[in-house]
């Protein structure tokens, strides 16, 4: 039923062109702009097309499949636009590339490359079983030692040489296995799969006498995206911290962009080094301390389909920006940040899934959608027209720059958003490969503490602290810390929560130890009267290796009574700070170098003596 409305709508549009007597112009053009949104993108296409006088129609052709219909907008200077429609070309499909058709004519050499070789295995398997068979000596003639040994020699060396050519034949085959296997997912991420349908925008226009118009068309098209990233780098707690700011782009809308005006903009049209969190501790008969080994702050797994691995597979956190791909086997690792538990996982050609976080790993088989055939030919909306001619601009061609290119950009500051401009043409070929931008590179003097949470991690973190971070205009996304000049991990950067300063862990500090021991020979229980009494200590020790002193921030924490008859109190020799609504006990150290800092934390548990508690 659907064929038959599109071809009826089809007929339509002919008819009505064909009984007008009107003429129709196919144009080719080329990406002039493109600001990329988070999980869309906006295009603008610039022309110069020579109308006649009367009513034409104007076919702009070879356009992504995925535009979105609503959003088309057409704008050019003294002419009447009539009608606007937008439809995918089914009979005129994208053309394979001449990479992919080198890359399809060398699969098919190595195919039969393979045959041959396999081949030659089983005619080398066939003479070792021929000779293994026929090894035995018949005959009634009477042998000699002599013959007995030249025999011997002979079965020896053409068995040696049989096996010998087995194995080169061998390891060959699986050399060219593994070169057919990267070949055909290389050819797998140029065609991504699917050959898809071109779009096609059609305008109607009445003009007044022939001229030469400037045509702009803007649209939004899916299947692009990015998600920002950071490289942190400090060189040692005396110096500056450096942030690189970069955009991770996913560009497969079936269109290559050549020499493009590239922006990004953070609006949206549609091992472990993070610091640990005290959980408050409610105290009660049934209750029991904190379990912090639960607690997921990074999930990796594995993505595919009926097939095999998919790789490049978009991953998001959802309500967030920060995001990652799958690699060439199709595994892949994100960090979550609090208060996050589904990841969206998107891929051309393939329903998105939407996935909920209940332990570190998270394996998804993706399934294939249809193709659509009731979108072929639909009207726009919102279109206007601008009393001003709009200039033709002619951009200077420079080489397509590579993924991982430093390119200068120009930051703008919108109402609600941010966009970071490139200043110089960039260019971004149509597949399933992450381009990486470095768009900005900040210099903060950042106040760097050590922090440690003994209860949870017996280690010394480094946090730098930005008092002024907002300038930067960073998004929440995955930085890779770099300290000392040594790959530490991965964080996050997450600016959605921060109220003041923008705390940026830069991992565990091995020249820090630091250890959180019961002290047994204080643990007391006794009786008083109908209350039972429980004295806890900690003993922690905290030694500074470093050649300089440092500032450290230590964290603990005592239970909270949920009841009456339940009484916490700390020794008197408690000279930290008491949060009294969650249990966290802080204390301020500064720790000269090869110096030896000791804490305690001494607490009293009373209650009613026929009852048990869980306290550590």
């Amino acid at each position: 039923m659907k064929k038959i409305i599109i071809l009826l709508v089809i007929t339509f549009l002919s008819f009505s062109v064909n009984s007008q007597d009107i003429s129709e112009q196919s144009i080719k053009s080329e990406v002039s702009s493109a600001t990329i949104f988070l999980n869309s993108a906006q295009i603008t296409r610039e022309k110069k097309v020579e109308l006649k006088k009367g009513i034409q129609l104007i076919k702009f052709v070879g356009l992504s499949p995925f535009i979105d219909k609503k959003s088309i907008q057409i704008k050019a200077k003294n002419i009447e636009i009539r009608a606007v429609n937008f439809q995918k070309n089914y009979l005129s499909k994208n053309k394979k590339s001449t990479e992919l058709i080198t890359l399809e004519t060398k699969f098919t050499d190595l195919i039969n490359e393979i045959d041959l070789e396999n081949i030659a295995l089983l005619t080398t398997q066939e003479e070792i079983r021929f000779f293994k068979e026929n090894r035995a000596i018949k005959g009634n003639q009477t042998l000699t030692v002599n013959a007995l040994k030249e025999a011997s020699i002979f079965y020896g060396t053409q068995m040696k040489s049989l096996n010998t050519k087995e194995l080169k034949i061998k390891n060959k085959l699986k050399k060219l296995q593994i070169e057919k296997s990267l070949l055909a997912k290389q050819i797998e991420d140029l065609n991504s799969k699917r050959n898809f349908a071109t779009g096609e925008i059609f305008i109607k226009v009445s003009s007044s006498s022939n001229k030469v118009v400037d045509f702009q068309l803007i649209y939004n098209v899916s299947n692009v995206s990015w998600y920002p990233s950071y490289d942190v780098r400090v060189s040692d707690i005396n110096s500056p911290l450096i942030i690189v700011y970069k955009a991770n782009v996913k560009q497969n809308s079936k269109v290559d962009w050549k020499n493009v005006k590239l922006q990004f903009s953070s609006a949206n049209p549609s091992t472990s080094i993070k610091v640990g969190e005290i959980i408050p501790y409610f105290l009660g008969y049934d209750s029991r301390p904190p379990n912090y080994k639960n607690t997921v702050d990074e999930v990796s797994g594995y993505v595919n389909d009926l097939k095999g691995s998919l790789p490049g597979v978009s991953i998001n956190v959802k309500g967030t920006t920060i995001g990652t791909e799958t690699d060439f086997d199709g595994r892949y690792s994100i960090k979550i940040p609090d208060n996050k538990s589904i990841l969206v996982f998107s891929y051309l050609g393939y329903k998105k899934e939407e996935r909920t976080i209940y332990g570190s790993s998270l394996n998804v088989t993706m399934e294939e959608e249809g193709e659509v055939l009731d979108e072929v030919i639909v009207t726009a909306r919102g279109i206007k027209r601008e009393k001003k001619a709009l200039g033709y601009s002619a951009y200077k061609k420079n080489k397509e720059k590579d993924a991982n290119y430093s390119i200068p950009t120009e930051e703008i500051i919108n109402q609600t958003s941010v966009s970071f401009k490139l200043v110089e043409p960039y260019s971004i070929r149509s597949s399933n490969k992450d381009y990486v931008v470095s768009m900005k590179t900040y210099q903060s003097n950042g106040k760097y503490t050590y922090y440690t949470v003994p209860r949870i991690e017996e280690s010394a973190f480094l946090v730098a602290s930005l008092k002024d971070w907002e300038r930067f205009n960073l998004l929440e996304g995955e930085a890779s810390i770099y300290f000392e000049d040594t790959f530490v991990g991965t964080t996050l950067i997450d600016t959605r929560f921060t109220k003041k300063d923008l705390d940026i862990s830069l991992g565990v500090d091995k020249n820090i130890t630091v250890k959180r021991t019961k002290s047994k020979d204080f643990t007391a229980k006794q009786f008083i009267g109908n209350k039972k009494e429980e004295t806890s200590l900690w003993d922690i020790e905290i030694k500074n290796n470093k050649k300089q002193s440092i500032k450290m921030i230590v964290i603990d924490q005592i239970p909270i009574s949920t009841r009456e008859e339940i009484n916490i109190t700390l020794d008197k020799s408690f000279n930290g700070q008491l949060d009294n609504k969650t249990g966290k006990v802080k204390w301020n150290k500064t720790i000269d170098s090869k110096n030896i800092e000791k804490i305690q934390l001494k607490y009293t548990i009373r209650y009613p003596k026929n009852k048990n508690l869980v306290i550590d």
